[in-house]
């Protein structure tokens, strides 16, 4: 029976009863502990470390359990996930989790994906992270510059020098000017070294800075596909937020996710999976409009920005590219044998209609969830 429709006194019962069971959820337990100072929860109390063992062994067994329990694939972000709600290093997961499942609803990987895009934690890393490359990078080219004009500088000292020590060369000063002459030569060798080390510095700074890009664009593309990735996404987005904030012009995402994709893996086996995903992905990039920003977020999961582009425009391109997949015939070509019909479900939201990017991103994701609720091979706008 759903609490609405429950007496008032038994409603408060009831959630009273709810409240005290996501206490007991093992993370949110984990962090009262902590709080409280209490060395026995935390496994320490015994200089031997046999609690801290058995705490370890039961944070594992948790951590096993929910993933089996859920049916979530074992993976990095999954345990990740897991691991900060069932041990309570992350407060604002540990509390999703636990209102999630005493509440009845599903957790699924649609849903885990999501609590990970919005944790808040984890986004302001990643942007500290962002900030800290892009420092480096400015620090990079600031010393190149400052290299470049310095050799230079020294250069044209250097030949101006030259030119003076010829001069007197060709006058007999006796002495003294011979002495002047020495120190000069000696001084025009060490400005002739300093030029070269220089020169060294300028030329390792530029493949430093060459590496950089390099290692951004590596760390910025999926391996797969091509497309930029989850990484690349969220730093576009927040380019494109700014730019249409100061602007004044539309900006949407959408989230988009294969259909049953787990089957086609089972059923074809990941090298047919892996040629289906770069399919969808030269869709979107190609099919979708030209100055939309396509990246594969993770998984079999896309994401794309409409940058200046109202929503309904950018769900009418969207739903077009849903169609031509929808449309088309694949082969798994080791069998050659029909796959059948691929498709994918989406969700898309106005940007600016959100509070921040992070709300436009949730709401993107609740109507991806709700386009999966609904049957599928379909696009909802939030």
């Amino acid at each position: 029976m759903r609490m609405e429709k429950l007496p008032p006194s038994r409603r408060a019962t009831a959630e009273r009863r709810r409240l005290a069971d996501i206490r007991g959820w093992p993370g949110l337990r984990a962090i009262a502990a902590r709080d409280a100072g209490d060395a026995k929860e935390r496994g320490d109390a015994h200089p031997d470390g046999s609690e801290a063992k058995a705490a370890r062994r039961d944070l594992m067994a948790q951590i096993g359990d929910f993933l089996l329990d859920h049916d979530l694939e074992i993976t990095p972000a999954n345990l990740a996930t897991a691991h900060a709600g069932l041990s309570g290093s992350n407060p604002h997961v540990a509390e999703r989790l636990a209102r999630r499942q005493f509440s009845g609803e599903q957790i699924d990987q649609q849903w885990l994906d999501g609590l990970s895009r919005t944790d808040g934690d984890t986004q302001e890393l990643k942007r500290d992270i962002e900030a800290l490359m892009d420092r480096l990078e400015c620090s990079v080219s600031d010393f190149s510059r400052v290299t470049h004009s310095a050799r230079a500088a020294t250069g044209e000292y250097r030949s101006e020098f030259g030119r003076h020590m010829a001069e007197v060369e060709r006058v007999d000063t006796g002495a003294s000017g011979q002495l002047l002459l020495q120190l000069s030569r000696a001084m025009l060798q060490s400005m002739h070294k300093i030029e070269d080390a220089m020169t060294r510095s300028h030329d390792e700074t530029a493949a430093l800075r060459d590496k950089l890009a390099e290692a951004r664009r590596e760390a910025e593309s999926d391996y797969l596909t091509g497309l930029p990735n989850r990484r690349a996404f969220e730093r576009r987005l927040d380019q494109a937020f700014a730019a249409a904030t100061q602007r004044g012009t539309p900006l949407c995402v959408a989230f988009c996710d294969v259909d049953h994709f787990k089957q086609i893996n089972d059923n074809f086996g990941h090298d047919t999976g892996d040629r289906v995903l770069q399919a969808i992905a030269r869709l979107l990039k190609e099919g979708v409009c030209r100055d939309c920003f396509v990246a594969r977020h993770g998984g079999e999961e896309f994401a794309l920005i409409f940058a200046g582009l109202e929503d309904v425009q950018a769900l009418a391109k969207l739903d077009r590219a849903r169609g031509d997949l929808a449309a088309r015939k694949f082969i798994a070509r080791r069998e050659e044998k029909p796959i059948g019909r691929v498709t994918f479900s989406a969700g898309l939201a106005n940007v600016m209609a959100a509070a921040d990017p992070r709300a436009a991103l949730a709401a993107a994701d609740a109507a991806l969830y709700r386009a999966k609720r609904e049957g599928r091979n379909r696009v909802i706008l939030a």
